[in-house]
């Protein structure tokens, strides 16, 4: 993680601090910023890849949007995501015991770092998560 950025701290407390679900079932994978995930590990090994992006178009820079221009975003990503090729598992971010909404999110794997930042930067976001082969998600800042 960058150690200089125009993100305020407490956002990116908050970032650090969410929970990144892929998928909405029983046999979700949860990930945690800094901490390796097995499931996660197993996921990629069956896949045959060794990376992947946790990415949302959801509030731009953390700014609270409507409904729709969210929903608009998220089709949006949708779409580049299959553009690319990419198998992308849907999920959502969100902070327990915190009045934020969960956004919908797209777990995109064998998505490299590089590639990742750029739809992040396009999609006006603040951070992406990305995990390399350790299975160990990491925040980038992008701002």
């Amino acid at each position: 993680m960058s150690e200089t950025t125009l993100i305020h701290p407490d956002k990116v407390r908050a970032y650090l601090a969410t929970d990144y679900r892929l998928g909405h079932t029983d046999q979700d994978i949860l990930l945690t910023i800094g901490k390796h995930s097995e499931r996660l590990a197993m996921l990629f090994a069956r896949n045959c890849v060794s990376c992947g992006a946790f990415l949302t178009a959801y509030n731009p820079q953390g700014t609270i949007q409507s409904d729709a221009a969210n929903a608009q975003g998220h089709a949006e990503l949708a779409s580049k995501l299959q553009e690319l090729g990419l198998q992308a598992i849907e999920g959502s971010g969100s902070e327990d015991g915190t009045d934020w909404p969960a956004e919908r999110s797209f777990f995109a794997l064998g998505l490299a770092l590089e590639p990742a930042q750029a739809i992040g930067t396009h999609f006006d976001q603040d951070a992406i998560v990305w995990v390399g082969p350790d299975a160990a998600p990491q925040l980038i800042l992008l701002r």
